[in-house]
């Protein structure tokens, strides 16, 4: 079971980038999704999740009112749209799931490998 992160990139301060995680495998309709980040030299932190259905969502404070968590349930990926980045977002973004929600308070049993993300001021 696989969770295949892609989208990363290098932009500058103020541009727009979207994440997709495509898990591969097996079917991740009936699980909660999220997406986390781990920036050099930090720990990784949580960034955004929802669940199954898609009718909730839960953001970090740092990210609130720019970045939107999404899914498609009919293409098995979840989407992560950034608006208006920072430097300060700069990190390994991560996918992840988990049956619980929200996985935020939870360890994901599943983990993708990571995307790059590198905002230039």
């Amino acid at each position: 079971v696989q969770l295949q992160a892609s989208g990363g990139g290098l932009v500058q301060a103020g541009d727009s980038l979207r994440l997709s995680c495509a898990p591969s495998g097996r079917t991740f309709t009936s699980y909660s999704m999220a997406w986390f980040r781990q920036a050099p030299g930090k720990e990784r932190e949580f960034v955004a999740g929802t669940s199954w259905g898609g009718g909730r969502t839960d953001y970090a404070g740092s990210v609130k009112g720019r970045f939107t968590i999404s899914r498609d349930n009919a293409k098995n990926t979840v989407y992560l749209q950034m608006n208006s980045l920072k430097p300060e977002d700069t990190a390994v973004y991560f996918c992840a799931a988990d049956r619980r929600y929200p996985i935020r308070t939870v360890q994901p049993s599943y983990w993708g490998q990571g995307t790059l993300v590198t905002v230039s001021s």
